[in-house]
């Protein structure tokens, strides 16, 4: 006898096509169609399962919202502003990898990110490979090919914006994230920006090259492995305490500033750094620790408090235009402008300019010292623990943490442990010898 060509389980309808069995229900008032199989009884039991959700109002479970991929990515980055509260910084971030997508999908339109296929995703690796793009974004360097790492975050971006997208049901729920099935995670690095360390004695010769201004500047990145935004973020007399010999790197979120990893330390001062601050602060108790060129004393008399009064000022004055987080950033931006304290920027190019001097080709990153200092620590058999703390970088039983898993959680490192170990990595170091002798000449 030869099988019904259709069956019906409540609200929900079956039909077959050729050898495939089908579904069609409403939900939503939206007409579904899922594609089940070849089994008639598989086909029966998933209706049986979706007629029993829709009879109590649960999400069927096959349904899905189709949308667009511009529109998923918006969602997407909505949700690490308001849900997750992702920092701006990293937002930034997933945008403008996922700007890579959009561009790429602007010659090759999918309707629904439900219909982006495995197809899709290899095509979009192949275009990624194709095109070139200005190094740090900047409008006048010369294009280059993107390198393998910035290839692999952008694909784990957009493979974590499809994750999303699945948890929300804008997939297709038999769909694989077309992204995952790529093995991104096997991709090889060939290609990235490599890391050449100075040698103790190149260390020695570029603070010899720096002026009076620098010298202090990339003496502390030095003896302290700080990067480059804390150092810009420093404030007297919060942060330095010159007579103990401490450097504490503090979160200060109503500033508009906070540690990349939000792990806040304390840094011992090197004697021969503490000489050299208390000369180069000449007596200023207030404000950013390390001010531009050309800025006066008088622009940084404020305190850390004075300078949260004047964000919150401005911000009301705009409370208005409903002030968002990025917005707060670059209105706190300018509070640390106006009073004087350096950026970012200023001291990579001051960094190019002392290695270019000296003949340091390709070394253009003012970020090499945290690595130098890194290094320094290793080859004076510092602690794993007291590097790690140094460091600032996940404790251990975090993610990404230490590796040394409880027993970093159960260890309470003294800070004259961490003095002492740090004087020992830098004893006898070139460095110490030349900031004694620029000490020297400004007495």
């Amino acid at each position: 006898m030869a099988k019904a060509n259709s069956f019906r389980v409540g609200k929900v309808q079956g039909y077959i096509r050729g050898t495939v069995w089908y579904l069609c229900y409403h939900e939503l008032g939206r007409r579904h169609r899922p594609r089940i199989g070849s089994d008639r009884d598989a086909a029966k039991q998933m209706a049986a399962q979706i007629n029993g959700q829709l009879e109590v109002g649960a999400p069927a479970a096959l349904s899905f919202e189709p949308i667009g991929i511009p529109q998923l990515r918006e969602r997407w980055l909505d949700h690490h502003e308001h849900v997750l509260r992702s920092s701006v910084q990293s937002i930034n971030r997933y945008r403008t990898a996922t700007d890579h997508f959009l561009r790429f999908l602007e010659a090759r339109p999918v309707k629904h990110a439900s219909l982006f296929s495995v197809s899709h995703a290899e095509e979009f690796v192949r275009h990624l490979r194709s095109i070139r793009v200005s190094p740090n974004g900047h409008a006048n360097t010369k294009p280059r090919p993107l390198m393998d790492k910035g290839i692999r975050y952008i694909l784990e971006s957009c493979r974590t914006m499809f994750n999303f997208a699945a948890k929300r049901r804008h997939l297709s729920p038999y769909a694989e994230n077309p992204l995952t099935a790529l093995d991104i995670d096997r991709l090889p690095v060939e290609t990235m920006r490599s890391i050449v360390l100075m040698t103790p004695d190149e260390e020695a010769r570029f603070l010899g090259a720096c002026d009076d201004w620098q010298f202090p500047v990339f003496a502390t990145l030095m003896l302290t492995g700080m990067r480059p935004g804390e150092l810009c973020h420093l404030l007297l007399p919060e942060d330095l305490d010159l007579e103990v010999g401490t450097l504490r790197i503090r979160n200060k979120p109503k500033l508009g500033w906070q540690v990349k990893t939000r792990n806040q330390r304390e840094v011992p001062l090197l004697p021969e750094l503490a000489s050299l601050l208390r000369r180069n602060f000449a007596g200023r108790t207030v404000g950013p620790a390390f001010l531009r060129r050309k800025a006066t004393a008088d622009l940084a008399e404020k305190t850390a408090v004075q300078m949260e009064r004047d964000i919150a000022v401005a911000v009301a004055e705009r409370e208005e235009d409903a002030v968002s987080r990025a917005d707060r950033l670059r209105i706190a931006k300018s509070i640390w402008t106006r009073t004087g304290a350096v950026d970012e920027d200023r001291i990579r190019i001051e960094f190019s300019r002392v290695a270019k001097s000296i003949g340091l080709v390709g070394q253009t990153a003012p970020k090499v010292l945290r690595h130098q200092f890194a290094t320094v620590l290793q080859e004076g058999r510092v602690d794993p623990l007291v590097r790690n703390l140094l460091m600032g970088h996940a404790p251990g039983g975090e993610r990404g943490g230490s590796g040394l898993g409880m027993t970093a959680v159960y260890t309470h490192t003294r800070p004259e442990t961490i003095r002492e170990q740090l004087v020992t990595a830098f004893r006898g170091r070139p460095v110490l010898a030349a900031i004694a002798e620029r000490l020297a000449l400004m007495n």
